[in-house]
């Protein structure tokens, strides 16, 4: 018997009980669609991490304070470490630096109000080294941040969620903790990262901020541009020796009172946080995979039951064993493909919309491994059933009822 005929027994087969073979096939589908599906938003939530650290600027090192030094001491940052960073003589390959302080607060206009996740106080540089694009009015300058001015510029969520869609926020006085500021600027959007909203932001003057919400303490991070993406390494190492003689930290210390993280370390620790969010997605829905296996198991099993007597007839005319074997084994492998065919057309639809706030990202990869997953999962949870069905005596067979 040529494998052609031996497809097309294996094809009847299947349609014979089309409802017993669609459950298996939803199964399948479920399965597949689910893996495909949840390792896209992984790779969707990578790829939006990495875009919202491109949007910050390769060029950009961050400082923060905290317990630190071999005496477990609290070293604060000071508008005196600013001073000392911005010395060309000392940080030549340093081209600007930007004190930062930072405090959730509710914006009020009119009736309506918001609450920002930040409200941050800084230096003009600052949108420069973040890559903070004022895309309508204008930023704030050294004047302002001289007199003390209260003036904002808000970030495109801060701004919609505050003034909507018909309001030009620009121009507009906004109540900051019950403080008068004038929206002077509104920026360009970068995105979520699907964990954060970088564009829920509303920054002002360091004077303004420190003299009406945070106080006259030490600042929260100060933000660096290097003068090239190549000057990168040169800029932390000045910028390491300055912060050593300022915070007192002994030559050899164990530990230091404080971080400086690039735009490299942070993509490197949340691509990889990213990562084993991805494989932890695939693991949970390959278990659905797993279940839709057992069930094709199951159905197997029923139809080698239901089809004993055939068996035996087909037996009992010459149908070699492998014959027999090769139908079952292609009934399970057709059920499984078809399962998984449908799942990756189900996971492609479902791509088009965000899933938890995230554009999933289909990696070919993913799809490929899912269809040979679903022949492995055929052959494997079929071959039992097979191997019964072609086991069979034909004396045995024919005699049951």
């Amino acid at each position: 018997m040529s494998f052609f005929e031996i497809f097309g027994f294996a094809l009847r087969g299947v349609a014979a009980n089309k409802l017993r073979s669609g459950l298996t096939v939803l199964g399948i589908l479920i399965g597949v669609a689910a893996v495909i599906l949840l390792v896209a938003v992984g790779t969707g939530s990578a790829k939006q991490v990495e875009d919202s650290l491109a949007a910050l600027g390769t060029n950009t090192l961050t400082v923060q304070g905290g317990r630190g030094g071999d005496t477990g001491y609290r070293t604060d940052l000071t508008l005196d470490i600013v001073k000392a960073l911005q010395d060309k003589e000392s940080a030549p390959d340093v081209k600007s630096v930007s004190p930062v302080v930072n405090s959730a607060q509710t914006l009020t206009f009119g009736d309506a109000s918001y609450d920002v996740n930040s409200v941050i106080g800084t230096y003009p540089s600052y949108f420069s080294a973040s890559n903070s694009v004022v895309a309508s009015g204008s930023g704030f300058t050294e004047e302002d941040v001289d007199q003390a001015a209260r003036v904002v510029v808000l970030g495109p969520t801060t701004a919609e969620e505050l003034f909507g869609t018909t309001v030009d926020p620009v121009g507009q006085r906004i109540g900051i903790a019950g403080q008068i500021y004038s929206v002077i600027g509104v920026l360009a959007k970068k995105g979520s990262t699907g964990f954060n909203d970088p564009d829920d932001v509303a920054i002002a003057p360091l004077p303004a901020v420190q003299r009406s919400l945070t106080g006259y303490g030490p600042v929260s991070s100060i933000t660096i541009e290097a003068a090239s993406a190549d000057a990168v390494a040169a800029a932390k190492a000045e910028i390491t020796a300055i912060l050593n003689a300022k915070m007192h930290v002994a030559d050899g210390a164990s530990s230091t009172p404080y971080q400086i993280r690039d735009a490299s370390q942070l993509l490197e620790t949340r691509t990889a946080t990213a990562e084993t969010f991805t494989v932890l997605l695939g693991a949970v829905a390959g278990i659905s995979l797993v279940v839709g296996g057992i069930g094709i198991t199951n159905i197997m099993m029923v139809s080698v039951t239901e089809r004993t007597r055939e068996i035996g007839i087909r037996k009992a005319l010459g149908a070699p064993r492998r014959v027999i074997l090769s139908q079952f084994l292609i009934e399970a492998t057709l059920l499984s493909l078809l399962g998984g065919g449908l799942g990756v057309a189900a996971a492609l639809i479902g791509a088009n919309f965000e899933i938890v706030g995230i554009k999933p990202v289909i990696m070919p990869d993913s799809v490929v491994l899912a269809l040979g997953v679903c022949v492995a999962i055929g052959l494997f949870f079929g071959s039992y059933p097979a191997s019964r069905a072609a086991g069979l005596r034909p004396i045995d067979a024919l005699r049951y009822e």
